[in-house]
């Protein structure tokens, strides 16, 4: 068995500064070196694209990653070694951009090599992180936890991008190389003091003996015939693809639709990262009511905020049928609070329900629900595009070809909160079945006493 734990704030915290350094990372790789490659080196947007979606299509490695793990019972030297690997690679994706100015060809074999494992070290390290939180973090603090790892990451992505940023400048290849080796190096140092002593032996969850280790595709299979890690994998892949659905399609609506500026779209984008932020809060604030009402707090968040996403992006597509009438800040805003509430509170059902089922899995679910998420990812912000070139062959009014993307998108919010209905339901039947009724044991008592 498992040795009991509750992990403090300051370790909960602790543990979030690896979600920071992977964020430090991630952000330097897909937004500075895609810039680089576009606006410094003159290259087509679509090379810079394929190697964002390398690194994301990579990460379907996840449930292997997490089986892993499991085999060994421990996560450290997982974290440890997917924090390396994407320390390494991204100074290797960095070194094929500069040489791409020399040569495209070899810059690009270089630079995939480097996506590629960056792909495979976000992966090994997230789907590790959030299984060792799951283990050693409180039933009643995984909401807030969640959030807090979470938020972490993204202050990884804001601070990185203004540091990094004025470092940058002027610009130069041996600075970017700098840049991002410094970033790295200071990641990986991070993670080591971060993970320190956070899983002694006595913390580890237990290896799987040697009858219990099926090969990973049987495994995988076992995992995908339990009803609760089915339906929630699906349903995060489908509440993820309609969350980056908007992703690249907001901004260009705003301006398109409402006239605003770059300046004033990119306060929008602002805007809708606020409301995130407080989406999470609400969702991290009802933590005191996790130890009573547990699963199902967690399913009405994720459900709830499924629904309201659904509705305020249908407000949105009707508010660009009379744009000088519509409040779009704050349309946005409650899209982000939606968005917010429901995406933390699917992470904190994430690290609740990896332990539910077969024991010694928690790796192998940790690691299927990690890869859809990648997936959806991948394909939400490039099919949202795809959408609305579409529609707009079809429907010559920007407003209307916007609108019918972002109602399809609703609608694939409303099929994730379906889908969510069923989230921890299993689990709670399995313990209602196993609680004794205590009306009909009394009410046989009195009967056999008649008889």
């Amino acid at each position: 068995m498992t040795t009991p734990i509750n992990l403090s704030w300051l370790g909960i915290a602790r543990l979030g500064l690896i979600q920071t350094s992977l964020g430090a990372i991630i952000v330097l790789t897909t937004s500075t070196l895609n810039r680089v490659m576009v606006v410094e080196m003159a290259l087509p947007a679509m090379l810079p694209g394929f190697l964002v979606a390398v690194h994301h299509f990579v990460q379907l490695a996840r449930p292997r990653i997490g089986y892993g793990s499991d085999i060994g019972g421990r996560r450290t030297p997982w974290i440890l070694g997917g924090m390396a690997l994407l320390a390494l690679s991204g100074v290797v994706a960095a070194f094929g951009t500069v040489l791409m100015a020399s040569s495209v060809i070899t810059g690009s074999i270089v630079s995939f090599l480097g996506f590629f494992g960056i792909g495979l070290g976000s992966g090994a390290t997230g789907t590790s992180l959030l299984v060792l939180l799951a283990k050693v973090v409180a039933p009643e603090r995984k909401p807030a936890a969640a959030t807090l790892v979470w938020f972490m990451m993204i202050a990884g992505f804001a601070v990185t991008a203004g540091v990094a940023g004025h470092f940058l400048d002027p610009f130069s290849p041996s600075r970017l190389l700098i840049v991002t080796a410094t970033v790295s190096i200071l990641a990986m140092c991070v993670t080591v003091l971060a993970i320190r002593n956070v899983e002694p032996s006595t913390y580890a969850s237990q290896p799987i003996v040697e009858p219990e280790k099926p090969p990973f595709s049987v495994a995988l299979k076992k995992i995908w015939q339990e009803p609760q890690a089915r339906q929630f994998t699906m349903f995060v892949f489908f509440s993820m693809l309609a969350y980056s659905f908007q992703d690249l399609i907001l901004e260009p609506y705003a301006g398109l639709v409402f006239g605003l500026s770059p300046g004033a779209s990119t306060q929008l984008a602002g805007t809708q990262h606020a409301g995130v932020l407080v989406g999470m809060i609400a969702v991290a604030a009802s933590g005191s009511l996790f130890s009573k009402h547990g699963v199902q707090l967690l399913r009405a968040w994720t459900v709830g905020g499924c629904i309201a996403s659904g509705l305020v992006l249908l407000a949105l597509a009707s508010g660009g049928l009379n744009p000088e009438a519509w409040n779009l800040s704050a349309n946005v805003f409650l899209l982000g609070f939606a968005n917010g509430a429901f995406a933390v509170a699917a992470i904190a059902t994430m690290m609740t329900l990896a332990s539910a089922g077969q024991s010694g899995r928690e790796g192998l679910r940790m690691g299927l629900w990690g890869a859809a998420q990648a997936i959806a990812f991948a394909l939400g912000g490039f099919l949202g595009t795809v959408a609305v070139d579409v529609c707009r062959i079809w429907v010559e009014v920007p407003a209307h070809a916007y609108g019918l993307v972002f109602s399809f998108e609703a609608a694939m919010f409303l099929v994730a909160a379906w889908l969510g209905l069923g989230i921890g339901k299993s689990e709670q039947q399995d313990v209602e079945k196993s609680t004794p009724n205590f009306g009909e044991i009394a009410m046989q008592e009195v009967m056999a006493g008649r008889n």
